[in-house]
């Protein structure tokens, strides 16, 4: 199973997404969207970002290492949870880079 990307619409109204590898464990979250057609376009960004060494910013958290995906423009696209160690953060982006661009969208927001 290949890794896939899951959109859903908060309570607030908000869209959300995230991408799941293919064992299910989340590798990179969005921002909260306004719209569905920005939410879209977001995970499309992400799809046209991921490849790019460049666009990873490597930080580390109060917790521990952790990255955001940017786009051409600087703007964070998607953030990764925290990890454990750089090498375990460096894995993490690999697996953004080997996921994202063929990842099948899962909308749990159509009715």
């Amino acid at each position: 199973m290949a890794g896939k990307f899951v959109l859903t619409k908060g309570k607030s109204g908000q869209f959300h997404f995230s991408l799941k590898a293919s064992n299910g464990q989340v590798i990179l979250s969005s921002e909260m969207y306004t719209t569905k057609a920005a939410a879209l376009a977001g995970i499309e960004s992400v799809r046209k970002n991921a490849k790019e060494d460049g666009r990873y910013e490597r930080k580390q958290a109060k917790t521990g290492p952790m990255f955001n995906l940017k786009a051409t423009n600087g703007q964070v696209i998607g953030t990764s949870e925290v990890y454990s160690s750089e090498a375990s953060r460096d894995a993490g982006i690999e697996s953004v880079k080997k996921n994202a661009p063929e990842a099948k969208l899962d909308d749990t927001t159509a009715a």
